[in-house]
């Protein structure tokens, strides 16, 4: 996001397999992540009841994750999260 600055809006396709990794992208300024692998594993694993709890899963580890970064709100993330030097630039 800080080679391409605002005008141009930055999804995260890959890499996505937690709630952790949907919260390190917000950080970095991603607008929208795609947990395609992991809807597709678990539907593949369990059917739509796998897709289900995948996606509770994703939601509580994400929830958990900002609790202890002390964010209520998705949109309040930003780098000061992350560890210095713990992400390209």
């Amino acid at each position: 996001v800080e080679s391409v600055g605002k005008d141009i809006e930055v999804h995260m396709d890959g890499g996505i397999r937690s709630g952790q990794d949907v919260l390190k992208a917000k950080a970095l300024g991603a607008q929208g992540v795609y947990i395609g692998r992991a809807m597709l594993d678990s539907v593949g694993a369990m059917g739509e009841e796998g897709v289900t709890k995948a996606l509770q899963i994703i939601h509580n580890e994400l929830s958990l994750s900002m609790a202890f970064c002390g964010h209520t709100q998705l949109e309040q993330v930003d780098k000061r999260i992350l560890l210095p030097n713990s992400f390209s630039r």
